[in-house]
């Protein structure tokens, strides 16, 4: 694993930053961790690139305790509010940055060429910082965190301050690291990106971690069934409510909630054993904001107190 916490907590004084956050991330993998501002998330990536230091718990990245020496060169970071030396050009900052992680000279000067073409800087990198619009100082903050070239990068809030096509432009770079076996662990509100790059995802609300999975798995818990059927009945709502299935009618149609794919045959035995006739079923597929949205609202709360581990809901 590139990344274990273990009941990893921080308190600031009597407030809680975060508690019993417990993850794993995968080599080669897009870790998404997904939360309201001020739910915790940039709490837990400075524990892990060591800005501050827990209050209890434990954690590893490639396997060695937080704060190893060898192990922050293979990290690249951007942080969400991050301030540059204005005065400075794009080209000196990335300079000094790589003096910071003891690159080379010669070194220093090929990765900062390889890092400006990357993020489409080249032609810009000889003026101050100060003219840089936002999303140039964030593409300049992204070419700082890849100029060691790292195994493990984290990005928090990576796109932010970008118009839709520099933020394609940094999704399809997600991707192409990971094509290379980079790992990426990543913060964002842009819940549309998130699902189009991650692998799994993890959801925290007001410090603690209500659920984390597979993109795949927790999209597929919570899954709406559209139905047209005629001759609806008192019996057929008994029926579904008896499944422990939430219920509505939209233009005409049964719209159903099931927790599970394999209750969508029970459903339909349902809805034709009690004298309905179903003439179209058809599933609605759920987004990661849908997602967020459910789980982040009293669907989370219970998630969050009915668990029994400090998992609070794996899938």
């Amino acid at each position: 694993m590139v990344i274990e916490t273990y009941n990893l907590t921080k308190w600031y004084g009597n407030k809680i930053g975060c508690q019993n956050i417990c993850l794993s991330v995968s080599e080669g993998q897009v870790f998404g961790f997904l939360g309201h501002n001020g739910a915790g998330k940039s709490t837990l990536v400075k524990m892990l690139v060591g800005l501050i230091y827990p209050s209890a718990g434990e954690a590893t990245i490639f396997r060695k305790p937080l704060g190893n020496p060898e192990t922050k060169k293979m990290i690249g970071f951007l942080p969400e509010n991050f301030r540059y030396h204005d005065w400075l050009t794009g080209y000196e900052l990335l300079h000094f940055h790589g003096a910071l992680y003891h690159i080379s000279s010669r070194e220093r000067e090929k990765r900062i060429r390889e890092v400006l073409d990357l993020l489409g800087l080249t032609g810009h990198e000889h003026h101050k910082i100060k003219t840089y619009s936002k999303g140039m100082q964030q593409r300049l903050g992204l070419a700082g965190a890849l100029l060691p070239d790292p195994d493990l990068l984290i990005l928090d809030e990576p796109t932010s301050a970008m118009d839709p096509l520099g933020r394609k432009e940094i999704r399809d770079l997600i991707l192409g690291l990971k094509s290379r076996g980079k790992t990426i662990f990543l913060n964002s509100h842009l819940l549309s990106e998130m699902e189009m790059v991650c692998d799994h995802v993890a959801l925290i609300k007001k410090g603690t971690m209500i659920a984390q999975g597979s993109i795949h798995s927790l999209l597929g818990q919570i899954c709406e069934v559209e139905m047209q059927v005629a001759g609806l009945n008192q019996g057929i709502f008994q029926a579904i409510s008896g499944m422990g299935c939430a219920y509505r009618q939209e233009n005409g149609h049964l719209i159903v909630t099931v927790k599970t794919k394999e209750q969508i045959p029970y459903l339909v035995e349902s809805v034709v054993g009690n004298g309905g006739k179903l003439y179209q079923l058809q599933m609605r597929h759920n987004s990661l904001e849908e997602l967020f949205l459910e789980l982040m609202g009293d669907g989370g709360k219970n998630l969050a107190d009915n668990s029994s581990t400090s998992r609070e809901r794996n899938i």
